[in-house]
């Protein structure tokens, strides 16, 4: 490890300049901000940041050294034109990224042995702050100017749950199904002029791969999504126990971003923090958007995409059971066609498209996944 004191005066400088610029951001956010409670967050962040570059300056002046300057003039008047002229959500996601990369610098030199030892505690207490403000900013930053932070981490709950719930499972199964069989229904057909057997040996060839293969999908993904939640959660609870009054300031900001005032919000912060699982819990939902509720069981993941998947697939099929040469690729046709509209009305449960409007573009895709494996078969024709 590097001992002198002269060695890390230009990671110092760089922090330093680092911090002055966010904060200088944070308060050119705060002063178009017309949400208060927004606003007061922005220049909590901003005294935040000035802290920091504060502590890095004294480091300096105890080394002899000055702070770099701080461009003014028309470098300083460009970027508040910039930081006005386009969203704020995107300067928040700048800041965001701005925030991570400087969390990681801080443990990453910390960890490298590139700092002092009398400075590793201020590394790590500012890389956790750090990681607060990125936290607080990916919450600012999920709630559009209309919408509060609560509707936007509802939002991110309601779409984890359509992404993930077996009804979803189920109607991308289907659909999965549906689209893999017909196609190989055309193309097999076209190629073997109707030949029955072998339409449904490939298609029922098809079925099963599908179905397997969907519910290996559904069921490896349901689990790794549970890993991750419960990655996340122990690293939560971690943080909890190593920064309980970071911790609980950062639920404090939430509830504030959600319109309540500074008193209240600490107050119901201190509340929640007395029930430290209903703390753990509440604190993933507000930084990460999750909920123990938002993962299906991979069992049920798994059986539900696998049958719908068969059932899907099963329906191009059926008229070769019954009939053979033309009127079974006719028919196989009309039905598939029908059932692409009818899964396609039905995926707008978690799409919140128009029915019709999902239906019809899943009936386009049928046609032009017939016409294409069809074209194919003709290609490669096989005659008896």
């Amino acid at each position: 490890m590097k001992s002198g004191k002269q060695d890390d005066t230009g990671l110092l400088r760089k922090y330093w300049l680092a911090e002055k610029r966010s904060a200088e951001a944070y308060r050119d956010l705060a002063e178009q901000e017309s949400n208060l409670h927004r606003r007061e967050v922005f220049l909590r962040l901003a005294e935040a940041e000035e802290r920091h570059a504060a502590r890095w300056e004294e480091e300096l002046h105890a080394r002899g050294v000055s702070p770099p300057g701080l461009s003014g003039g028309w470098r300083r008047e460009w970027r508040r034109w910039w930081r006005r002229a386009v969203e704020p959500a995107l300067v928040i996601r700048n800041l965001e990224r701005a925030e991570d990369r400087q969390e990681e610098e801080y443990l990453g030199h910390r960890k490298a042995g590139l700092i002092p030892e009398e400075l590793s505690a201020a590394y790590a207490e500012m890389a956790a702050e750090e990681r607060s403000h990125s936290q607080v900013l990916q919450a600012l930053g999920a709630s559009s100017r209309p919408k509060s932070v609560a509707e936007g981490i509802l939002a991110r709950e309601r779409w984890h749950k359509r992404g993930g719930g077996w009804v979803a499972n189920a109607i991308y199964g289907v659909n999965d199904g549906l689209g893999a069989v017909f196609g190989i229904v055309s193309g097999v057909a076209s190629a073997t002029e109707n030949q029955t057997h072998y339409v449904l040996l490939s298609g029922l060839a098809g079925m099963l791969a599908s179905a397997l293969s969907m519910g290996a999908g559904a069921y490896l993904a349901a689990k790794s999504e549970r890993e991750v939640y419960e990655a996340e959660m122990a690293r939560e609870a971690e943080e909890i126990a190593r920064h309980p009054e970071e911790e609980k300031e950062e639920m404090a900001l939430f509830y504030e971003l959600q319109g309540f005032d500074r008193e209240e919000a600490q107050a119901m912060s201190g509340k929640l923090f007395a029930r430290p699982d209903q703390f753990l819990a509440a604190m993933s939902r507000s930084e990460l958007g999750l909920s123990e509720e938002s993962f299906p069981r991979p069992a049920t993941a798994c059986l539900s995409a696998s049958i719908s998947t068969g059932i899907g697939a099963l329906v191009p099929l059926l008229p070769f059971f019954f009939c053979g040469g033309l009127w079974a690729i006719s028919l196989s046709f009309a039905i598939s066609l029908i059932a692409h509209f009818l899964v396609g009305a039905a995926k707008s449960l978690i799409t919140t498209r128009p029915w019709w409007s999902s239906g019809l573009e899943m009936t386009a895709v049928g046609v032009l996944e017939a016409v294409a494996t069809y074209t194919l078969g003709l290609l490669f024709r096989v005659h008896a």
